[in-house]
């Protein structure tokens, strides 16, 4: 490896860094307001300059010099130092003197650098320019002026987030960053530039004169509003969740999070339930916990076992679901499922649901195939990798279902199964690493499970999974959706799927955990719900037991790859409302079989013994890929030639959460005017 010295110390690098990354390598810290790890090098700010020997005698830009053998990088002269000072002043010439009111105040890299590495006092007694406001849609709130035009977010929302709709226009003193045609950025990603602004020209619309970073307790926790598994950070002050950023982690969502993730926690104190409660002459009337626990279980020990079914919904914690799961099955009930969207999965292999290349594997196929999914909308975040991989020319992709902009090239092969068996007969895939996206769309319909077996006999001719390689990915629209599976909350033997569960006449009792995205209006069934919003659930339910949303609660939470991740709590529940397992706990002894646990601690080693891959936290079982039997999916039956489509029509309104949001609501109605628009 090449070596070369920063501030006289020797250094080994791989052919290809640049200076600034050199010296950070030494543990030199470079400032930077441009230069972004995941972007592309614009060279704009000027503020990484550094002193490079054998070269001119002048200071050069760190971030878009290459680093050579032999260098001596110099980061501390007296000529850096009054280079850095020099284009500090510039850049505050026309920055306004407005931190009072910036909300970037206290997070402002330009507040920070311009301490460490700037004047203290300015040459310069011109006006200052001001610059009108841009409009960039109902999350993105933007002052212009404050720009310093390090063209960041440009770079983010044509290169990650695939759709050119911020730009730098004029030249010049002239220079603006606007959007084109002053529309609103309609990425699923848009929020991100947030993040991304080293100063307070674009910030956070929903979050504006809220609060102040000091006066916020920080949380670390996942995501639960797609089955990535994000990594988040919950920003809190008192009892309400006032804002979400995201947290890196490389092997899931890099550092990025879509806009649902991180607006829709308005949403978590809107139209929740505080309180139980029991219908009485059909209207719902508040009751106390012990008489609401007396008449539910009156009602389940009067029903024959083959009457009663409990549904587990899709932002469940694994703990909640084992204490259901748990009850149910002690008093015999087979009707149990965790598949609202009846998905034909959970009968074979564990590795026959997950994302066995790993969301990081994506970044080594070459050849990939969406059948019956729109990453976009589903994991916008997983979307930009696959767009990244395609840049780099190194993936072909092609799809099988709707014909939707997804941010990137593709072969469009058709619509429905049918186009699946004529892509078998043209051949094998000429590629090392060919991978399969397996939407729910595709395995979500009446025929899903010959679907299965037709997509499984097709991955198998074309050698998805072999040596050192599974290809195999199911793409899962649900954050509960892994773990249930992985416990086996599916129905007994001759037990009930979600969807006959919930057909007039089948149940006499029905307990819904989290349960809204069903239809409820032909169950004649005693309908329970333990939930945390007034969605559909609530509306049909005869007993509501309020319980506790993902920030208010720790759980365990396992991604579409199976990789088990921790929640943390960081507001504790809404008025009398409790969490999930507590709840059934105290249930369980109303009904005369308790559970064996008493405390969160115990419910987790009876998780982890009774199914150890729960223990395995931040663990991808895809590292490691897993023979799979492609044949041995699904099962024989008649494929319909229905199109696939994707169960995802509304992105922002997927979950009682987002529904109950503000800011998600105003994102979906401009969304839907737009493509109204268009057609």
């Amino acid at each position: 490896m090449p070596i070369a010295k920063v501030n006289g110390v020797d250094v080994e690098f791989e052919n290809g860094m640049t200076v600034l990354q050199v010296a950070e390598l030494a543990g030199e810290e470079i400032p930077r307001f441009c230069y972004h790890e995941r972007l592309s090098i614009a060279g704009n700010c000027r503020m990484c300059l550094v002193e490079v020997k054998p070269g001119p005698p002048k200071p050069q830009a760190s971030c878009a010099l290459p680093a050579a053998e032999g260098q001596e990088i110099i980061t501390n002269s007296p000529m850096v130092k009054k280079a850095r000072e020099g284009v500090m002043e510039f850049l505050l010439i026309n920055h306004p003197l407005d931190c009072p009111i910036c909300d970037q105040g206290g997070e402002c890299d330009l507040q920070d650098q311009s301490i460490g590495y700037g004047r203290d006092a300015t040459r310069y007694d011109e006006n200052k320019r001001a610059v009108e406001e841009k409009y960039m849609g109902p999350l993105i709130k933007t002052v212009m002026t404050r720009c310093i035009q390090c063209t960041r977010c440009v770079r983010f929302i044509t290169e990650v987030a695939g759709v050119s709709e911020i730009g730098l226009i004029s030249r010049g003193e002239d220079v603006e960053i606007t959007t084109y045609l002053d529309s609103a950025v309609m990425s699923e990603l848009s929020a991100n530039v947030i993040d991304l602004c080293p100063v307070g020209a674009l910030t956070s619309k929903p979050y504006a004169f809220n609060a102040r970073p000091w006066e916020l307790t920080k949380t670390e926790s996942v995501d639960v509003m797609d089955a990535l598994g994000s990594a988040i950070r919950i920003d809190a002050r008192g009892p309400a969740v006032l804002r979400v950023l995201p947290r890196t982690n490389d092997a899931v969502n890099e550092e990025w999070i879509s806009d649902k993730t991180r607006y829709a926690c308005d949403g978590l104190s809107r139209q929740r339930l505080d309180r139980p409660m029991i219908r009485v002459k059909g209207k719902l009337q508040p009751a106390s916990w012990s008489e609401a626990f007396a008449l539910v279980a009156a009602r389940i020990m009067a029903a024959k076992l083959e009457r009663i079914g409990a549904i587990a919904g899709d932002l469940q914690d694994a703990e909640s679901m084992k204490a259901t799961l748990d009850l149910f099955r002690s008093l015999g009930v087979a009707n149990l499922d965790c598949r609202q969207d009846g998905v034909k999965l959970g009968a074979g292999p564990r590795e026959s649901w997950l994302f066995n290349s790993t969301l990081a594997g994506i970044d080594e196929a070459d050849a990939l195939m969406i059948i019956g999914a729109n990453p976009r909308l589903e994991a916008p975040v997983l979307n930009a990798r696959i767009r990244r991989r395609w840049l780099s020319g190194k993936l072909l992709v092609g799809v099988i279902g709707e014909r939707a902009d997804l941010g990137y090239d593709y072969n469009y092969l058709g619509a429905g199964p049918d186009a699946i068996g004529q892509f078998v007969k043209q051949g094998a895939i000429s590629k090392q690493k060919p991978a399969f996206l397996i939407g729910q769309g595709a395995l979500g319909r009446d025929d899903g499970a010959a679907v299965l077996k037709l997509i499984g006999e097709a991955a198998k001719a074309l050698g998805v999974v072999r040596e050192g390689w599974n290809g195999w990915n199911v793409l899962h629209t649900a954050a509960a959706r892994v773990g249930g599976l992985d416990m086996g909350f599916i129905p007994g033997q001759d037990g009930l799927c979600a969807r006959d569960m919930t057909a007039k006449g089948a149940l006499d009792v029905l307990f819904l955990l989290g349960v809204d995205e069903l239809d409820l209006g032909k169950t004649d069934a005693f309908v329970v719900y333990l939930g945390t919003h007034g969605d559909a659930g609530a509306h049909r339910a005869d007993v509501i037991l309020p319980g506790a949303d993902y920030t208010e609660k720790p759980g365990l939470y396992v991604n579409t790859e199976g990789r088990v991740q921790r929640g943390e709590r960081a507001v504790f529940p809404k008025g009398e409302a409790k969490e999930d397992w507590t709840i059934l706990r105290a249930l369980s002894e109303h009904l005369g079989a308790k559970l064996p646990y008493d405390t969160l601690d115990q419910l987790r080693g009876k998780l982890f013994a009774d199914h150890p891959t729960f223990g395995q936290i931040d663990f991808a079982p895809g590292s490691i890929p897993a023979a799979l039997d492609l044949a041995k999916l699904g099962a024989k039956g008649k494929v319909g030639d229905a199109p696939f489509a994707s169960p995802i029509k509304a992105f922002h309104l997927t979950n009682p959460i987002a529904r109950a949001s503000v800011t998600m609501a105003e994102c979906a109605a401009l969304t839907a005017g737009l493509k109204h628009a268009a057609e």
